[in-house]
């Protein structure tokens, strides 16, 4: 017997019953985007494999463990995308986007980590990000910040905090990274085996450990603010005094750190208590230097990205439906003449730009059954053609929703104007 065919473990479908409201988030974080300004970019799925070796980092978790990489016909290393940022960059260079102004750029769709499933980490999960290219001023990482703000007042979202920090310039970070790596050579054996393998690494990523058992720890490991070169600390002044200025709440976090090779200065996380482990919802930061690291001229930017998965769940626990209305006229009918004429009144109504979902009964039967199917399809209003109207050339409009039973028969041309008048008129 042949095996039973299923989604790949950590890959999951989603139905039409939950489609709905990702639909609804996607539109309304899109008109966010709009309203600041973003243009979307659409990526391929596919990368070259050395282009995340050499942005994200080839010592990071996500580089030696996690990428879903094979060799295609031609031999080459490829890659499904782990993430967003390094594929818009590459982009940009390809097609000289970046030409001195400032460049705001969205995307969003399928990444791909091999990941141990669980809730809110899956091993094909879907972000939205923006990334915005040639501003180097804090106004640029506040109004950034700001737009993320945003997004939870549209979504009608609480409880999500702001954690913020500064990993300062490259010089800086490795003169705190060599002190960081004095400090846990001292007390290698208290580290756990990830650690000590990011030790000689990426120390810094140490300071992002889960385990409860290294907080102490990391509590007690130099600190990065105290080692910031001089721009470094006066430009995050600044954006923590913007954000005060635009009533975004925050917290430096001195042990934020974000585990892509690429970040440096401001990096960010609005995190919940609401999802357990996978507490992150939305993350960006800095990369100033990674445009050149791939072969384009100097161009500063900031970006971040956040879960859908990890939104939706959110948005559930504060029984926050995000769906947009979903409006459904039903057109029942008798069988032979009466079918194609509520076949041609169902084109008609379709046809017109804000016309509801306008459902026809194919699956036959008698009136009662046909209205049946009407109310479990959620329909709100009842098309019925019989027999009489099919020889007067009307239509019966019957409002399924209202307090009291409401119908009228109406022309043909008049059903549209007849379900407004009649939904006035009754109370629901």
């Amino acid at each position: 017997m042949a095996a039973k065919l299923q989604a790949v473990r950590g890959m999951n479908d989603l139905l039409p019953d939950v489609s709905p409201r990702w639909r609804g988030v996607e539109q309304r974080l899109q008109a966010v985007l709009g309203r600041y300004g973003y243009e979307e970019i659409r990526l391929p799925l596919v990368e070259p494999t050395a282009l995340f070796a050499r942005t994200i980092g080839e010592v990071t978790d996500i580089v030696e463990k996690e990428m879903y990489t094979f060799l295609d016909r031609n031999g080459d290393s490829l890659t499904l995308r782990p993430e967003g940022t390094a594929g818009v960059v590459r982009a940009g260079i390809e097609h000289g986007l970046f030409q001195g102004q400032v460049l705001r750029l969205w995307y969003q769709g399928p990444m791909f980590r091999h990941e141990r499933p669980q809730r809110g980490r899956y091993r094909q999960f879907h972000q939205i990000g923006a990334e915005c290219f040639g501003g180097a001023e804090p106004e640029l990482d506040a109004e950034l910040i700001a737009m993320t703000a945003q997004f939870w007042r549209e979504l009608g979202l609480s409880g999500l905090r702001l954690e913020l920090n500064s990993l300062g310039s490259r010089e800086a970070r490795a003169a705190y990274r060599a002190q960081l790596q004095a400090y846990f050579r001292e007390h290698y054996a208290a580290l756990d085996a990830d650690s000590q393998r990011r030790l000689e690494t990426n120390p810094l990523r140490i300071l992002d450990s889960k385990n409860p058992d290294l907080a102490a720890l990391i509590a007690a490991a130099p600190s990065l603010p105290e080692h910031l070169d001089a721009d470094s600390r006066v430009h995050f002044e600044r954006l923590c005094a913007l954000l005060d200025s635009l009533g975004v709440a925050y917290t430096v976090n001195p042990r934020l750190v974000r585990g892509l090779d690429y970040y440096g200065r401001t990096v960010f996380e609005w995190v919940t208590d609401a999802l357990g482990a996978q507490g992150t919802v939305c993350a960006g930061g800095r990369y100033d230097t990674l445009v050149e690291q791939l072969g384009g001229r100097p161009t500063p930017a900031i970006g971040f990205a956040l879960g859908l998965e990890r939104l939706l769940d959110l948005l559930g626990a504060q029984g926050i439906d995000p769906a947009p209305p979903r409006r459904v006229w039903y057109v029942v009918s008798t069988p032979g003449a009466c079918r194609a004429r509520a076949l041609q009144l169902a084109q008609q109504l379709r046809a017109q730009p804000d016309a509801p979902s306008v459902l026809m009964d194919h699956a036959g039967g008698n009136f009662g059954k046909q209205m049946q199917r009407a109310d479990r399809a959620g329909a709100e209003v009842a098309l019925i053609i019989g027999e009489d109207e099919l020889a007067a050339g009307t239509v019966t409009v019957r409002l399924l929703r209202a307090a009291r039973p409401t119908q009228e028969t109406v022309p043909q041309d008049q059903v549209r104007a007849a379900v407004i008048r009649l939904a006035s008129e009754t109370p629901a």
